[in-house]
């Protein structure tokens, strides 16, 4: 029998690019904002009513196909013009949220007042105007329009709508954004694969679009299927949604949605998995030659205190400790 080796590689945390208006003096700190931002972001008009006093950062960090960003600053308005979009090279959709403060969003002929945790999504390919009336402290996530529009069929329509953040999925979506800080995002806690599908699972239930679905019967069975997948290739280091859909013949949007019925998500239910294959072979004496890392390794998890972080949240235990109380 040939027995397949999998390499494991170090995963080198990614460089957060800062921009920072400290970098120069008072007078010349917006006009310097409005350069870090159109080469942070896009092509973007600032102005503020507190010139005289302003500061702004800008982090950034890719986290696998998107972008995470935050901003820290003054108050300001921001503007998306016909001019900037024409002189884009590339557009983009951005997730935002902000906790702090109210704060308004115009995208073309809707508008919408923000309050704390809430999120919306605007288009770059579409004037937009921010006014942030206490300060601009955001988290914005860039992502690719093609990224965005597999998951909403119909994201035009859904720019500049308001999601709740304190409630529902909205409220799911909101706290999963506030956590993709660049910090995280340079040094991510799960593969960027996960971490993205998740994102993309949330959008869709957050904004709640219809899809054309199996009836209850296929979409029961659909979603069997999956999960059973799920559970025959847990052991996967990086395993995917898109790996499993490719297995399956399905769409990943389709995989997303049919586990979305069952009130659960694809990382959640591979998280689930492995958690339950390390706490059975952490209470059999017969495992006790493996090490915590080995065990791991043997659940899909390559990093050993990565697997240690989620045996405390998903077992309430260390590894060493679920074996001692046995």
């Amino acid at each position: 029998m040939t027995h397949a080796v999998t390499q494991v590689t170090q995963v080198t945390p990614a460089a957060i690019q800062t921009w920072s208006t400290d970098a120069v003096p008072q007078p010349q700190r917006l006009d310097y904002w409005i350069g870090a931002i159109c080469e942070g972001f896009l092509e973007m008009d600032v102005t503020s009513s507190q010139a005289r006093t302003f500061g702004a950062t800008l982090e950034s960090v890719p986290l696998g196909p998107l972008g995470v960003n935050r901003v820290r600053g003054t108050a300001q308005d921001v503007y998306r013009t016909r001019r900037a979009i024409a002189h884009s090279r590339s557009n983009y959709y951005y997730l935002l949220c902000k906790t702090d403060s109210p704060w308004v969003v115009v995208q073309e002929d809707r508008s919408a007042r923000m309050l704390p945790g809430d999120v919306v999504l605007v288009d770059s390919r579409r004037c937009y105007a921010f006014h942030f009336l206490q300060s601009a402290d955001t988290i914005s996530i860039e992502l690719p329009t093609a990224w965005v529009e597999s998951w909403l069929p119909d994201a035009g329509d859904l720019v500049a709508q308001r999601i709740d953040g304190r409630t529902g999925w909205g409220g799911v979506l909101g706290s999963f954004a506030q956590q993709l800080s660049p910090e995280v995002a340079a040094k991510p806690p799960l593969p960027p694969a996960l971490l993205t599908d998740q994102l993309g699972g949330l959008l869709s239930l957050a904004f709640g679009q219809p899809v054309a679905m199996p009836d209850q019967g296929g979409r029961a069975e659909l979603r069997r299927r999956v999960l059973d997948a799920t559970r025959e290739r847990h052991a996967e280091p990086g395993l995917t949604a898109a790996a499993v859909a490719r297995e399956l013949g399905i769409s990943e949007r389709s995989l997303h949605r049919c586990v979305a019925d069952g009130a659960t998500t694809f990382a959640t239910a591979l998280t689930g998995f492995r958690m339950q294959v390390a706490q059975r072979m952490l209470a059999d004496a017969r495992f006790d030659r493996l090490s915590v890392a080995e065990i791991g390794s043997r659940v899909g998890l390559a990093d050993a205190s990565h697997f240690v972080r989620q045996c405390r949240r998903h077992l309430g235990r260390t590894p060493g400790e679920l074996r001692r109380l046995r």
